[in-house]
């Protein structure tokens, strides 16, 4: 079921103008809105790339589907959509939510860490599994992540990936493959240090090339039929063409690392 909004906390940054709310859970979430400016198909791939990250062990925020009232909108007029030179309100009903990672007043998140705190990131070898998964699902945007510390008992423990904004899997509103070799990479190369050669990419890889049926066919099926009414053909139809290019991930990624391969400087084993 469905989490009900409860408060407004503030307007995040990004073309999809997502904002963060609290909900009845005493989470926060960065809310997605169905009428935002990127098209409701970007709360699909989010909800679909979420259920499927989960699956191949790639750390992403829980995701919670949550519910705008009209109640609440009434209460927050300052939740709102500027599309061109309009000012929307959401669309009550349902929306993609994924969990901030603590209390926004007590824990810090960052969208930029310098080189050397990057290289000390404690799950820092998942971009090259995150690599992976973006080139199977056609990320058409660069790869986005944010960090937070992961606090010890002495308060200050190490920081923490998060991966973060799905919403350009399948091309985004597109639903298409156009497999442009530089889509979906990290902009900060130091993040492929740690990659020595197809090794590298495991257990990831192996986890995709040989995904279950089921787990897009459970994916599919958490979709909000509100989100998809009318498209229900062509979202299925999309995912018929995921399954068909699992076994195309190693070449998509050396088509990667061809056009680029100063992002992995210590790839040491033949290319493909």
């Amino acid at each position: 079921m469905p989490l009900e909004a409860r408060r407004l906390i503030r307007r995040m940054r990004g073309g999809a103008q997502a904002h963060l709310l609290e909900a009845e859970d005493g989470h926060f979430y960065v809310v997605k809105f169905s009428n935002n400016p990127q098209h409701r198909r970007v709360l699909v791939n989010e909800l679909i790339a979420g259920v499927v990250m989960e699956y191949l062990g790639l750390s992403v925020p829980a995701m919670r589907i949550i519910s705008i009232t009209e109640d609440f909108l009434e209460r927050h007029p300052e939740a709102a959509i500027q599309w061109g030179g309009q000012r929307l309100r959401p669309a009550p009903g349902w929306h993609w939510g994924s969990r901030y990672p603590g209390h926004p007043d007590h824990v810090t998140v960052y969208d930029f860490l310098p080189d050397v705190l990057l290289r000390r990131v404690s799950n820092l070898r998942e971009f090259a599994g995150v690599l992976a998964f973006d080139k199977w699902m056609g990320n058409a945007d660069g790869r986005q992540a944010v960090f937070f510390r992961q606090r010890d008992s002495a308060g200050a423990g190490p920081f923490f990936a998060l991966m973060i904004d799905q919403g350009f899997v399948l091309n985004g509103p597109h639903w298409d493959f156009p497999d442009a070799p530089l889509h979906g990479l990290y902009y900060r190369p130091t993040v492929y240090e740690p990659v020595t050669g197809w090794e590298s990419f495991q257990p990831w890889l192996d986890r995709i090339v040989h995904l279950p049926e089921e787990v897009l066919d459970r994916a599919y099926k958490q979709v909000p039929h509100e989100w998809i009414r009318g498209e229900e053909g062509a979202l299925e139809a999309v995912l018929e063409k995921l399954l068909a290019r699992r076994r195309r991930v190693p070449d998509l990624i050396d088509a990667c690392r061809r056009a680029r391969p100063q992002w992995f400087p210590n790839w040491r084993t033949p290319p493909l």
